[in-house]
């Protein structure tokens, strides 16, 4: 009886876990509303994004098209707490942090070598079902480059 108490006390907090951290503003998959989004020149596009939970952290997948129109996909597990962590799949970045600033609110700093190359403000709207993505980088030749990209949650 003692066991089964245990379980059910555990199952219960795993799931009350699970629902809290599934309200989170961030979770689910977005989808770019181009009709909305504002690209720079020469600015790839992240068609898709999905959040989910990775454990204690929170694993972001993006799948979209690099300027010259070619297929890109990285991905990135970490915690939303602005430390560091490894990223794959993008040449332009190694490592991305993330800081939730609200329940609504977050920036993001891409690096390569330890040197942030994009920066990016994202704040869900209050309803959830819409994010706004401001990215803000530099071209090759130091000019700074600035894309707003609008997703749907799906």
């Amino acid at each position: 009886m003692k066991t089964r108490s245990s379980l059910l006390i555990l199952a219960l907090c795993l799931a009350s876990g699970a629902v809290c951290f599934a309200s989170d503003a961030a979770i689910g998959t977005w989808k770019l509303n181009e009709a909305k989004s504002k690209f720079a020149a020469l600015a790839g596009k992240n068609n898709t994004v999905v959040y989910e939970a990775a454990g204690d952290s929170t694993k972001v997948t993006i799948d979209g098209t690099a300027p010259d129109g070619s297929a890109m996909h990285s991905e990135w597990t970490g915690k939303f707490d602005g430390k560091d962590y490894p990223s794959t799949g993008n040449p332009n970045e190694d490592t991305r942090s993330v800081k939730q600033i609200n329940d609504h609110t977050f920036t993001v700093e891409s690096k390569k070598g330890g040197k942030v190359v994009l920066t990016a403000h994202i704040k869900v709207a209050p309803d959830g079902k819409s994010r706004t993505v401001t990215v803000h980088t530099t071209d090759a030749k130091g000019k700074k480059i600035t894309s707003v990209a609008v997703y749907d949650k799906q």
